[in-house]
């Protein structure tokens, strides 16, 4: 881990884990939609080693967006379909 985007992302991710584990039901569901968020912060790592800088950081941004939409609904008992 020699990139500021491994630092980064893999931050991202261990939020993910911690995330699914104390705010969650820890339901498939809710599993799947976080695996959406940690393959978005993967692709996002090998863009900013790439020099994409700027679509890194959108894709950072959305995917944790993404994964605070997925653990608020599920905390206020949005339904799951």
């Amino acid at each position: 881990m020699t990139d500021p985007f491994d630092f980064l992302t893999v931050a991202c991710f261990l939020a993910l884990v911690v995330a699914f584990f104390v705010w969650t039901d820890r339901d498939l569901d809710t599993l799947l939609h976080l695996s959406i968020c940690g393959v978005a912060f993967a692709v996002a790592d090998q863009l900013g080693r790439s020099g994409y800088t700027i679509f890194a950081l959108i894709l950072i941004a959305t995917g944790a967006a993404y994964a605070l939409f997925v653990i608020s609904r599920k905390r206020t008992g949005g339904s799951s379909g």
